[in-house]
């Protein structure tokens, strides 16, 4: 049985969803498809928006959320450390 999500699984979640959305999504999908309540995924979000890992912007009076190129870096270094670990079965 897994156990808790840690903070980088919810962080590599969420890049994850924003890519799976071709880059950009709604602060609310992001919410139901990362697993997360309201004052999680907010929490999460201003962290990452603080950490350049993510942007918000207003597109046709609607809120998103954009994955920036650091964002990439970050979800693309994390999938190949998981694919590390698997490689030595930890």
């Amino acid at each position: 049985m897994e156990g808790k999500r840690t903070r980088v699984d919810i962080i590599g979640d969420m890049l994850s969803s924003i890519v799976g959305k071709g880059g950009q999504i709604k602060p609310t999908h992001l919410m139901y498809k990362s697993n997360m309540s309201h004052g999680q995924m907010k929490t999460y979000i201003d962290d990452l928006v603080q950490k350049d890992l993510i942007k918000k912007v207003k597109k046709n009076n609607y809120d998103y959320v954009i994955i920036t190129d650091k964002g990439h870096e970050f979800l693309q270094k994390l999938r190949e450390m998981r694919e590390f670990e698997k490689a030595f079965g930890l």
